[in-house]
């Protein structure tokens, strides 16, 4: 059963990096701290902050939907399609960088500090 598990995961992992999309110079996410000038941000968001939808989506892709499903329904994960009205951008940045007790891995060495907020912003943007 493990051995199952462990190559659909895998699988759906090689799956969805293969569907990563392209043109993205890298995903740096210092200019999105620019006070919203910067014509790359993301054209959906409210005013206020700004985050990098498509960066943030890439990052969901690649990092999380093998658990939480490719549009946040869950999975072997807990369904995030709603997680921002119950954690806030830094509670969502912590899990992300520590982890969790319920089978969340740490991303903290995996992922920049930079993918870290940047999808904690969007994850949390989801309500």
């Amino acid at each position: 059963m493990k051995k199952w598990l462990f190559t659909m995961l895998f699988g759906s992992a090689l799956v969805l990096g293969a569907c990563g999309g392209g043109g993205d110079d890298g995903g740096n996410e210092e200019p999105a701290d620019n006070g919203g000038t910067d014509t790359e941000e993301s054209t959906g968001d409210e005013g206020g902050g700004s985050v990098d939808t498509a960066a943030a989506e890439e990052l969901y892709q690649n990092n999380c939907a093998s658990c939480h499903g490719g549009d946040l329904s869950g999975g072997a994960g807990p369904k995030l399609s709603a997680i921002g009205s119950k954690y806030s951008v830094d509670e969502i940045a912590d899990i992300l960088k520590n982890g969790k007790n319920n089978g969340m891995p740490a991303f903290e060495g995996q992922l920049s500090e930079g993918d870290i907020t940047t999808l904690s912003s969007w994850l949390a943007e989801k309500k």
